[in-house]
C-alpha cells in the first residue's frame, strides 16, 4: 500500500480554516502531480488545492460546503494502481483528527429560517455556520460577543451551538419591554426594513457569487461603522505626464516592466502619509490604533467583474522601481485568481483608481478597519490658467482630481483636507527632469 495524505495548506498568517466549494476530481481518479484536485475559499480569496505527486484519489474526507482547519487531512490518495480503498483504521484515524470547523452538533431540532433582520453585524463565516445550523438572527442577537465591540465570533456561536441542547438561550427583550427601560433622553434606533422587490415576467433573477457576497456585506458594514466624509481636489499633473511619456520605453526595456500611472499615485499616497501619520491609523472603540508600517492596498477589478484589494507592503521603503514592479506582479496574478490572503491583508490605506473606467472621480467607500480611501479620475487636457512674471496665461495642462473618503469620528476635515492636498502637491511638483 503506498497511500498518501492530502492536506488543506496553509493560506497565510492571518487564516486558519477554508471552505471547499468544490471538488474537482472525484474518487478512483488518476491525478497528475501539480493537477488541482479541489478549490477551497477563504473569506479573502479563493484558491486551488494541486496534488503533491501523481496518483489516484482514494477517499475524500470532507464535502463541499465543509470548513476545515489549515492543516487537516482533506483527502486520502495512493500512488499504487492495485490500491482501491484506504484502510479503515487509516480513515478513523485522519476522521478522529480532522474535523470540519462546522459539524451538525444538533440535527433533531427543528430548522429556523434565517431572515436578515438583525441591525448587528455579523461575519460571513458566523452568517453561513448560522444557516447550516438553522440559528436565527434573533437567536444570534441573543449571543453574548466576545469579539470587538461585542461582536459574535465564530468562536462563540460554536460553544453555542455545542451548548445549544444544554443551556436556556436567553430570549431578546420585548420591544415594548425594552423600549421602558429606555432613558427618556435616549434616541430609540430607527427600524430599518428591506424595500420590497417586485418581479415581473421577464426579469432574470442572478444568484450573487461568493466574492460578490463577501463584498456587499462588506460595503454595508462600512457605511454602518464609519460616518464617511469626501474631500476633492484638482491637481495639474503636466509634468508627471510628460516625465512618464519621455521615459516610459527606456524604462520597459530596461525593467521588461510596464511604467503606468499607479505605481507614481502609490509613491506620492506613501510620502503624503508619511507626513500625516494619523491617516493610517484604525479605531478600536474608543482606541485609536496608530500603524507603524504604510501598506497601501490597490483595488483592482477582477474578470468576473468583482473587485479584490491586493497589498503593497511597506511601500514608504520601496523605490519606484520596486513599487512598480509590486504592482504589475499583485495586479497580474489578481486577474488569475493566484493571490494569498496574505497578499490582500494586512493594508492601512487604499487607493482606487475610478480613472482607468473614465470617470473623472468617485466617492469610494472606505476599506474597514481604515480610516480612509483615495479615488483617482482619469487625466484630461482642459484649459487652466497660469500664472507667470509675464502675467497670467491660458494654456492646455493635464488635469485630474483626487477624492479622500474618510472616518470622520477620528479624521477631520482639516486632517482630511490636508492630506489631499499634500498628494497633489507631491504629483504637481513632479520633478520633469528625475532619473531612475
Amino acid at each position: 500500500m503506498a497511500q498518501f495524505e492530502l492536506i488543506m495548506p496553509k493560506m497565510g498568517e492571518s487564516v486558519a480554516e477554508a471552505t471547499i466549494i468544490k471538488w474537482s476530481k472525484n474518487e478512483g481518479d488518476t491525478i497528475a502531480a501539480d493537477e488541482t484536485v479541489l478549490e477551497i475559499a477563504t473569506d479573502k480569496v479563493d484558491s486551488e488545492v494541486p496534488a503533491p505527486k501523481g496518483g489516484i484519489l482514494l477517499k475524500q474526507l470532507f464535502k463541499e460546503g465543509d470548513v476545515v482547519q489549515v492543516g487537516s487531512v482533506i483527502a486520502i490518495m495512493s500512488n499504487d494502481a492495485s490500491d482501491i480503498a484506504p484502510t479503515e483504521a487509516h480513515i478513523a484515524s485522519v476522521v478522529s483528527q480532522a474535523a470540519p470547523v462546522i459539524t451538525a452538533a444538533i440535527k433533531t431540532q427543528s430548522v429556523t429560517a434565517v431572515h436578515d433582520t438583525s441591525d448587528k453585524f455579523y461575519s460571513p463565516l458566523v452568517k453561513n455556520i448560522a444557516k447550516q445550523e438553522g440559528i436565527s438572527f434573533s437567536e444570534l442577537d441573543a449571543i453574548k460577543g466576545s469579539g470587538k465591540e461585542g461582536r459574535v465570533t465564530k468562536e462563540d456561536l460554536l460553544n453555542h451551538i455545542q451548548n445549544r441542547g444544554n443551556a436556556p438561550v436567553e430570549t431578546p427583550q420585548p420591544k415594548a419591554a425594552a423600549t421602558a427601560t429606555i432613558a427618556a433622553t435616549e434616541t430609540p434606533k430607527p427600524i430599518i426594513s428591506k424595500p420590497a422587490i417586485s418581479i415581473g415576467g421577464g426579469d432574470e433573477i442572478i444568484e450573487m457569487d461568493r466574492m460578490r457576497k463577501l463584498i456587499a456585506d462588506h460595503m454595508v458594514m462600512s457605511k454602518h461603522t464609519s460616518p464617511h466624509v469626501t474631500s476633492f481636489v484638482e491637481a495639474d499633473v503636466t509634468n508627471l505626464v510628460q516625465w512618464r511619456d519621455k521615459i516610459k520605453k527606456d524604462f520597459e526595456k530596461r525593467e521588461n516592466e510596464k511604467l503606468t500611472f499607479t505605481p507614481l499615485f502609490i509613491e506620492a499616497v506613501a510620502k503624503a502619509i508619511k507626513d500625516f501619520p494619523m491617516i493610517n491609523v484604525a479605531v478600536d472603540g474608543t482606541n485609536i490604533i496608530k500603524r507603524k508600517n504604510i501598506n497601501i492596498g490597490m483595488a483592482t477589478a477582477l474578470p468576473s467583474g468583482n473587485l479584490i484589494v491586493p497589498v503593497i507592503k511597506n511601500a514608504d521603503m520601496l523605490n519606484l522601481v520596486g513599487i512598480t514592479k509590486n504592482v504589475n506582479d499583485l495586479a497580474n496574478r489578481a486577474r488569475n485568481n493566484k493571490l494569498t490572503p496574505d497578499e490582500i491583508s494586512g493594508g492601512t490605506f487604499t487607493l482606487t483608481n475610478v480613472g482607468s473606467f473614465g470617470n473623472v472621480m468617485g466617492t469610494p467607500i472606505i476599506n474597514q478597519p481604515q480610516v480612509a480611501i483615495m479615488a483617482v479620475g482619469t487625466i484630461k487636457k482642459k484649459p487652466a490658467v497660469l500664472e507667470t512674471p509675464q502675467g497670467d496665461v491660458i494654456a492646455i495642462r493635464h488635469m485630474m482630481f483626487l477624492s479622500l473618503s474618510y472616518d470622520h469620528r477620528v479624521v477631520d476635515g482639516s486632517l482630511g483636507g490636508s492630506f489631499v492636498r499634500r498628494v497633489a502637491d507631491y504629483l504637481e511638483n513632479f520633478d520633469i527632469n528625475r532619473t531612475i
